[in-house]
């Protein structure tokens, strides 16, 4: 570990308002946060001069496909975590529907040890539920690195599908820990194949996986909680129907989340990007997409993910509907929200509740998402002043594409820190791209869980 840092003279967003100063990082934890300045460099310490940029928490990415294992030609740990990185997303949480699934403590074992030699951010683990796996999901409750359960409760890969009311009672009656869930029901899915199955207009995604769909997996999900008094997250929320349901009903112990993409996009862009903007659930319509951010900022909404499931344009290049679902997003996610910031959709301060301090509240992330002294030293320097167009071959993905090429960004990471060490760089005006700094498994570890 370096001997320290100090940030002088940048913008910091603090819990309780933004304020111009320094902060010290020592022995990887913030160490002095000093609002009116003067701190000042000591022997062997990286001095970074922040003037003109805001100083964050590094953001917290708690829905991420890293592919790894299984398909390494779309992204594994190492691309996935540099790309990551690269957008000031300092730890991530990464889903089980890999190659084998990862449902079991020697999988879960498996991801760690391989992030610790691949990783330059902090990362956790779900644990994938089967309709047979109670024990194993049992034997890793508590586990660092190991952040909760997944049930995929609409089609989905290996045997991850778990949609029968006697399976789904048995995990929340026999599991600690959060369940997050993926909420459409598989029964209506199956119901409507036939009534869309010969449509190859992509406008038939959303109108198939409809959002009676997700809202009637939604309340089951809520109702299992509920009954069996077990803490349940709601990844993905796409629709207004859920989000203006959950305002009512979700309570103490249900959280949810929704993806930048659903905040960004409607059936305008879907018809535009067509399979570039193809994922499960579907990008719906404008009317949604206006009031899932009014139930982000009311609170409805817990925090901001990004759902990074990538897929080679190659195979996308099929066309709709053999096309497979997901895109990338984990290096975008923070300059587009800070985009609708600076655009006046939001606060600076917002993005940091919502992509920092949210996803730590919802999983317990020990010492993270906030400028606390006495919190991780992880960071994300940003630029507000400066916009740049994005192209696909400004990606650290290893897919190489973004849904957002050709569209102008504000508020690129000049500086990521993991741990008080910078993981990566870019050059103010510099080359967009930018520099991976750390050396694979030489930053970040499994993240610790209360």
């Amino acid at each position: 570990m370096e001997n320290g840092l100090l940030i002088q003279n940048s913008m910091m967003v603090l819990p309780h308002g933004i304020v111009e100063g320094d902060l010290r990082v020592t022995d990887g934890l913030i160490k002095t946060i000093a609002p009116q300045g003067g701190l000042q460099p000591r022997v062997g310490e990286l001095v970074i001069d922040g003037t003109g940029l805001h100083l964050l928490p590094g953001a917290i990415d708690p829905h991420v496909h890293f592919r790894d294992p299984g398909h390494p030609e779309k992204e594994d740990l190492e691309s996935g975590s540099r790309a990551a990185a690269a957008g000031g997303i300092t730890s991530f949480l990464d889903m089980p529907n890999t190659l084998p699934n990862a449902t079991n403590r020697t999988a879960l074992e498996a991801k760690i040890a391989s992030a610790s030699k691949k990783a330059v951010t902090h990362h956790g683990f779900f644990i994938g539920a089967t309709t047979n796996n109670v024990p194993d999901l049992q034997s890793v409750e508590g586990m660092d690195g190991v952040c909760g359960i997944k049930i995929f409760m609409g089609s989905s890969t290996g045997d991850l599908l778990v949609h029968e009311q006697k399976h789904l009672e048995n995990i929340f009656a026999n599991t600690g820990g959060i369940i997050a869930t993926h909420a459409e029901d598989e029964n209506r899915l199956q119901s409507r194949i036939p009534e869309f199955e010969h449509r190859t207009d992509i406008a038939a995604h959303a109108e198939y996986r409809d959002i009676e769909c997700a809202l009637l997996a939604t309340k089951r999900a809520s109702a299992l909680a509920k009954d069996h008094d077990h803490r349940l997250h709601i990844v993905h929320l796409t629709s207004g129907a859920e989000a203006d349901w959950l305002a009512s009903n979700k309570g103490e112990l249900i959280t949810t989340e929704v993806c930048t993409q659903h905040l960004t996009f409607d059936q305008n862009d879907v018809e535009e990007l067509g399979v570039r903007a193809l994922m499960n659930p579907p990008i719906r319509y404008s009317e949604d997409k206006e009031k899932l951010w009014e139930r982000l900022k009311d609170g409805t909404i817990d925090c901001i993910v990004t759902d990074h499931a990538p897929h080679t344009l190659a195979s996308k290049s099929v066309g709709f509907p053999k096309a497979p679902a997901g895109m990338p997003g984990v290096e975008t996610s923070l300059p587009l929200m800070l985009t609708h910031a600076m655009d006046g959709k939001c606060t600076v301060s917002d993005v940091v509740r919502w992509m920092c301090a949210g996803p730590a509240k919802v999983y317990g992330i020990k010492n993270k998402g906030s400028l606390i002294e006495g919190f991780d030293g992880d960071l994300t320097l940003v630029d507000l002043e400066t916009s740049r167009i994005i192209q696909d071959s400004d990606t650290w993905t290893r897919v190489g594409w973004t849904p957002y090429a050709g569209r102008s960004l504000t508020g690129w990471p000049m500086y990521t820190i993991v741990d008080g060490k910078v993981v990566h760089s870019r050059v103010k005006n510099g080359e967009l791209r930018g520099n991976i700094v750390a050396t694979p498994g030489s930053a970040g570890r499994p993240l610790i869980f209360e």
